[in-house]
């Protein structure tokens, strides 16, 4: 297959750890948009993959996000990665927090996902979601980020039965052995260890796996947690 027949993927978050590893996985089947920040980090990652091309964006920006996205005229998977996690009772979490989470976790997710609809809805399109465990379960200590990622799931969802042109699955992983894991093990004041979390591979190889799913199916929820 040319470069250029290859079917087009864009993974938010895609510098470093899940993201990474899923840009790592679908890179052998598809052209890759590397979305994340401005750096010197992404523009190397770009030149890791043949074909590959920067989307540079925060992704709170949305009029930045939407001028980004409108020269796609075509998009055949979309992976929502890019998120933010932070934890602490409710009574000991700001509204600053709250609005961060869902800012990240939501809104620009549901924003980015607008501005490609078009380009989705001209290929028929694959819409991924890295949610969380915490999407399925709210646990002491996780009540604002279990909130937007419960958001999450309703957007989801909601997207499905609206779009029913495109496949929309939602990845409800457990932990995972990434930079934000290791936050969140120092913000609970633990040691931090690789037991009992997954590695970012082995949930990069089950979305590339829903996405080659073929197309008289539609995988709407991957549920994985460590053994």
């Amino acid at each position: 297959m040319t470069d250029e027949a290859r079917p087009l993927a864009l993974v938010t978050g895609a510098s470093r750890g899940l993201g990474l590893a899923i840009a790592r996985e679908l890179a052998p089947t598809h052209r890759l948009l590397l979305g994340g920040r401005s750096s010197p980090a992404l523009d190397a990652l770009v030149a890791e993959f043949d074909g590959a091309a920067a989307f540079p964006a925060d992704l709170t920006d949305h009029a930045a996000v939407a001028a980004l996205a409108a020269p796609i005229d075509r998009l055949d998977v979309l992976v929502h990665n890019a998120g933010l996690g932070r934890i602490g009772r409710i009574e000991d979490t700001p509204a600053a927090d709250w609005r961060d989470m869902f800012e990240v976790n939501v809104l620009s997710v549901v924003e980015l996902t607008k501005a490609l609809l078009p380009a989705l809805r001209a290929s028929g399109g694959h819409v991924v979601l890295i949610n969380s465990g915490a999407g399925k379960r709210a646990n002491p200590g996780w009540g604002a980020y279990a909130a937007s990622k419960f958001g999450l799931t309703a957007f989801a969802e909601a997207l499905r039965a609206e779009e029913p042109g495109l496949r929309v699955t939602g990845v409800f992983p457990g932990r995972i052995d990434t930079e934000m894991q290791q936050d969140i093990f120092a913000a609970e004041g633990r040691e931090y260890s690789t037991e009992g979390l997954l590695r970012p591979e082995t949930v990069a190889a089950a979305v590339a796996h829903a996405v080659a799913t073929p197309g008289d199916a539609h995988p709407t929820e991957i549920v994985l947690r460590p053994r």
